[in-house]
């Protein structure tokens, strides 16, 4: 079930690359961000649009997902993955399918942000077994707000706050974070997010309390289609690793449906 569920993740992925309709990056983006690199924004997919992301990290991971936009301001996803997909040996799938949901519920004017809040139970990483986690924990729960202002283009502030049922090393915190996008040109935008890890700093956690710094740089050539470089862990927060800024790749094809 575990392969057969991953393999039509990424074969829809592959078959999507020629079919999918600017992406949702630079000045020109057709396309909201749904995360900037792993904190959710308030950002939706429009009724009758389909999302196919992937994230491309360290030690093969892999975690293709789908998303549709099925009423206006909803929409819903599936998402799976595994650890040593991109290499030799035994493939280390994921334990369980995430699934993510999110309504907007306040539309962004001149004088208001938009807020969205939504659940996602897929964390990201290597999948520890004995803690019931993922090196990156899962949002769970979550309420994100983003402003959008004009500055040399554009830029983007996202706020965001969540609830991860990761819980099983002792950590409950409610977690915040934010983040920025700023637009360079028409098709190429940079992100930067800033996680305080709320919920993964006991002696416990796999964090040591620093926080999670990303940055990325996404770029669109068109066609709905998105490509993303992303450096995660700039405060090398990880306990379980020495290893610094880890890279990773981040593709995104968007297309209208119905």
């Amino acid at each position: 079930m575990k392969k057969s569920f991953a393999s039509f993740l990424i074969i829809f992925t592959l078959i999507s690359i020629n079919s999918f309709a600017q992406g949702s990056s630079g000045e020109d983006a057709k396309y909201e961000y749904r995360y900037l690199i792993d904190v959710p924004s308030a950002g939706i997919l429009e009724k009758g649009f389909v999302g196919v992301s992937v994230d491309v990290m360290p030690l093969g991971v892999v975690i293709p997902k789908i998303e549709v936009g099925v009423f206006d301001n909803i929409s819903f996803g599936v998402s799976y993955g595994g650890g040593n997909i991109i290499g030799v040996g035994e493939v280390d799938w994921y334990k369980y399918p995430g699934v993510n949901f999110r309504v907007r519920i306040i539309n962004e004017t001149e004088e208001r942000p938009a807020v969205t809040v939504g659940f996602d139970s897929q964390g990201k990483g290597r999948y520890f077994e004995s803690q019931e986690r993922f090196a990156i924990k899962s949002p769970g729960i979550f309420v994100a707000a983003a402003k959008n202002f004009n500055f040399l283009g554009f830029l983007s502030v996202h706020g965001m706050a969540n609830y991860s049922f990761e819980r099983k090393d002792g950590d409950q915190d409610l977690n915040l974070a934010v983040g920025l996008e700023k637009t360079i040109g028409s098709t190429v935008s940079l992100v930067a997010e800033y996680s305080f890890a709320n919920n993964d700093n006991t002696s416990a956690s796999l964090g040591d309390g620093s926080g999670f710094m990303n940055v990325g740089v996404r770029w669109s050539p068109g066609s709905g289609f998105t490509l993303g470089l992303d450096l995660r862990d700039m405060l090398d927060n990880k306990k379980f690793t020495s290893s610094k800024a880890d890279r990773a790749i981040f593709f995104e094809y968007i297309k209208g449906i119905f």
